[in-house]
């Protein structure tokens, strides 16, 4: 018997559910070919689970993904995604951003800047603002959330990001504002844990100077580390570095190995149903998850593809400019693309 993974598959709402079976029927297709099998159950999350179940994040949508070999997930609008993120503490966000040659012009950089852009955000995902204290006053005229982080979050997170940039290029940018807020040391636990990883260079940066600087000179930075608000605003700058957020994919992970897959994208109502999203982000996704498992010939024969239809011209509409080198495609015209390449 080959090789067998089994998969929870929480597509969500909005552009979710479109963008993960595209990206599901050309995994589907790949297993084939490179000889192993994947079983994919599918759960409810968000307001659909809501809807039929009473609960953003059911009970039976945590019971399906316990003991799954990773989770496919779309996007939600409201409800369950930081509930799964807490369940199963999935702290570890990695979140690569690459420049394409052939998509430079769709970002507002210019293009020398872009050359051979590759970064890596590595934010908490786990703890601080949004899973603080937070509520309102009975009276109602205020209310407040409050940034909590234990020192061992911060140090688990830090290793992680280290290794990150041992396996890269040696260099780690570590995203703060301890100028106003002191009491989460982020630079001094960072550096002890550096300790251990002497060929590292680590390097604390303001976070509003470094969003500054991502958009000046993208090419300096190898890996970034930042808590869970700042990373989650920093990687989003990421979209417009490749040229579209539906292009960037992401993969978290809890200390066991179990890893959560999901597009940068949400869940795009404006486009929700038309047939036009770009599922390339999910098909990202999906490559970290190939990766994680050690299926390395799939995912680079993934990528491959993915690298060619974008040499090709091929584009979903975040991408089309008109240009008539371009070949404007819908979401299933571009699954298709992937499955004949394949």
């Amino acid at each position: 018997m080959g090789r067998q993974y089994r998969v929870a598959v929480l597509p969500g709402e909005g552009i979710g559910p479109e963008v993960v079976d595209a990206a599901l029927k050309i995994l589907y297709l790949l297993a084939d070919l490179e000889g192993f099998e994947i079983q994919g159950d599918y759960g409810l999350i968000g307001l659909p689970a809501q809807e039929k179940l009473g609960s953003f994040f059911p009970e039976t949508t945590a019971q399906l993904c316990q003991g799954s070999d990773g989770i496919v997930f779309g996007a939600v609008s409201r409800g369950g995604l930081l509930e799964l993120r807490q369940h199963f503490d999935f702290f570890m966000n990695l979140r690569p951003v690459r420049s394409h040659p052939h998509l430079f012009h769709k970002s507002p950089l210019k293009p020398e800047l872009l050359q051979d852009v590759d970064i890596l955000f590595v934010r908490e995902l786990a703890s601080g603002l949004y899973f603080g204290p937070a509520g309102r006053a009975t009276d109602g005229s205020y209310g407040y959330h409050t940034m909590r982080y234990n020192d061992s979050e911060i140090r688990r997170i830090a290793k992680v990001a280290l290794q990150k940039a041992q396996e890269r290029r040696g260099h780690l940018t570590v995203a703060h504002k301890e100028n106003a807020l002191p009491q989460i040391p982020w630079c001094r636990l960072v550096q002890e844990m550096a300790q251990d990883f002497p060929d590292i260079t680590v390097e604390p940066v303001l976070v509003d100077n470094l969003a500054m600087q991502l958009v000046m000179h993208p090419q300096d930075f190898d890996v970034i580390l930042a808590g869970n608000l700042f990373g989650d605003i920093l990687s989003d700058l990421g979209g417009a570095i490749a040229g579209s957020i539906g292009l960037l994919g992401s993969a978290s992970f809890n200390e066991r190995g179990l890893g959560l897959y999901e597009p940068v994208h949400g869940t795009a109502p404006d486009i929700a149903g038309k047939g036009i999203g770009n599922p390339l982000g999910m098909i990202s996704s999906l490559t970290m998850m190939l990766q994680h498992w050690g299926e390395h010939a799939a995912a680079s024969r993934l990528a491959q593809v993915q690298n060619q239809i974008l040499e090709q011209g091929y584009r979903t509409a975040d991408l089309y400019t008109k240009n008539p080198q371009e070949k404007k495609v819908s979401t299933q015209d571009l699954t298709s693309l992937f499955c004949k390449r394949l």
